[in-house]
């Protein structure tokens, strides 16, 4: 690997010299008359070797090269050194501290822009451990919940057989189902995140309709929760962006869902589309009590809802929303919440094909 960057490196110091010597005899037979030209088409040529290769050693490399060449080819005796002449030892001075100068300060920015690089991928790797640690933070506290729940409510139904009635058994049956199908739904979430390119963060997308994705989206809830009410307002306009449809389904069906259970109302959820220009904005709105403040600031980071709360109040939330953010942000959209008088709003946005991001 070295190797071949070396070679890279002088075969690239080569071609800007030859290219520079070639121009410079240009210029010599045709613009004699301003000879300053010559010296500024090995500049040129100084700093694309700087810009192009690694290091400072093709710079400075260049730099001589040039001062020689000008001296040796273009003055006066031709193909021969003679720094005697009046005024041109200084004149050669300062082109080769300019020379210099301009290779070194090339190689610094070029280097910094490396370091910034560098820099932001550090960043982007621990924000990847932070949301991988407040997943893991989540699924251990959301998958005990409902497991407990299933094994102490069977455990009751087979030790307490004889003795319960109907009624009785009903209920705890009940609770099993219940447990089940949140279960169901964080494996679902857990699976939605493995399509996500791990190293990249990156999701493989294709022009999906608007419309017909969050379509699908509610048929699977009202599957799941068929006494669920849910408005809709998509545009009328045949809208089409790109996007893992089936993770962004499963993006509405969680924020309906919180809306339905968490709300603690009986008016229906909304769920309305909008086109703003270079992004779509989907906006899922309850009627219900809200989330607490303090809960806003971390709601999408996966961890668990204060101890003081009753572990079902946020059932599901913590894994489910920060899933969400996790796809939205791979889809490079944005994720937010906030309450109004009565009820809270979950948006999303996601930029449409050739938009700016």
């Amino acid at each position: 690997m070295k190797k071949n960057s070396l070679l890279k490196n002088i075969l690239i110091t080569l071609i800007m010299t030859i290219a520079a010597t070639l121009a410079a005899f240009w210029f010599f037979r045709h613009v004699p008359e301003n000879p300053a030209n010559i010296a500024l088409v090995y500049i040129t040529a100084l700093v694309l070797t700087a810009r192009f290769t690694t290091g400072y050693v093709y710079g400075l490399l260049a730099s001589l090269v040039g001062v020689i060449c000008v001296n040796f080819l273009f003055t006066y005796p031709y193909f021969a050194l003679n720094f005697t002449l009046t005024g041109y030892p200084i004149t050669f001075l300062f082109m080769l501290i300019i020379s210099l100068s301009i290779s070194t300060m090339t190689s610094q920015i070029k280097r910094q822009g490396e370091i910034l690089v560098e820099r932001e991928k550090l960043l982007m790797e621990a924000e990847k451990e932070k949301m991988r640690a407040n997943l893991l933070r989540s699924i251990s506290h959301d998958l005990r919940t409902p497991l407990t729940g299933i094994i102490g409510n069977s455990s009751a139904y087979m030790d307490n057989c004889d003795i319960l009635n109907e009624r009785e058994k009903l209920d705890l049956v009940s609770h099993i189902h219940d447990d089940s199908n949140w279960l169901l739904n964080i494996v679902e979430n857990l699976l939605s995140v493995t399509r996500i390119n791990e190293s990249s963060m990156k999701i493989a997308t294709s022009l999906e309709s608007v419309e017909e994705v969050a379509a699908e989206a509610i048929r699977r809830l009202l599957k799941r929760m068929p006494e669920a009410v849910i408005h809709v307002q998509v545009p009328e306009e045949y809208l089409l962006i790109p996007m893992d449809a089936m993770l962004i389904e499963q993006v509405i069906i969680n924020l309906l869902e919180n809306a339905i259970i968490h709300s603690k109302s009986t008016l229906p959820v909304e769920l309305a589309v909008t086109d703003n220009g270079n992004h779509v904005t989907f906006q899922v709105t309850d009627y219900g009590i809200g989330i607490a403040p303090q809960r806003l600031k971390t709601i999408f980071d996966g961890s668990p809802y204060t101890p003081s709360s009753s572990s079902d109040v946020y059932k599901g939330m913590g894994i489910g929303l920060s899933i969400c953010k996790t796809i939205i942000t791979a889809h490079n959209g944005s994720i937010s919440a906030y309450n109004r008088e009565h009820g809270c709003v979950f948006t999303f946005t996601l930029p449409k094909e050739n938009a700016k991001t």
